[in-house]
């Protein structure tokens, strides 16, 4: 699989962002899809994730409120919907899949090793 992520860019504080991040095949009903960023300087960080078969959302508790992830089946496409941006907001934004034969647990969606592939990442850049 691979993913390609878009829909990055400057954006003033307090504003909205969406990204996307188009899947090069379908995911499995047992995979995953998930966002993670990483801000210069840190280690990256979870954001946002789900399983394709359903059931809860987790956010990173930064995020909660103020992003939504969401997917179009059709296009093979996962989004994120950014609101309320900060400046602690930014970061390179990576999207990430796992499709294997087992469905991962939910506490395990918020944990890097749980993906097996990642997109190239968009930079969002919020100014104050």
């Amino acid at each position: 699989v691979q993913l390609q992520a878009f829909g990055g860019g400057l954006v003033q504080a307090w504003g909205s962002l969406r990204l996307s991040c188009v899947a090069s095949e379908r995911i499995s009903s047992n995979g995953a899809v998930g966002w993670f960023r990483q801000a210069p300087g840190k280690e990256r960080a979870f954001v946002a994730a789900f399983r394709w078969s359903g059931g809860n959302t987790p956010y990173a508790d930064s995020v909660k409120g103020r992003f939504t992830i969401s997917r179009d089946n059709a296009k093979n496409t996962v989004y994120l919907q950014m609101n309320s941006l900060t400046p602690e907001d930014t970061a390179v934004y990576y999207c990430e899949a796992r499709d294997r034969s087992t469905r991962p647990i939910l506490s395990a969606l918020s944990l890097a090793t749980t993906y097996d592939y990642w997109g190239q990442g968009t930079q969002v850049t919020v100014s104050s």
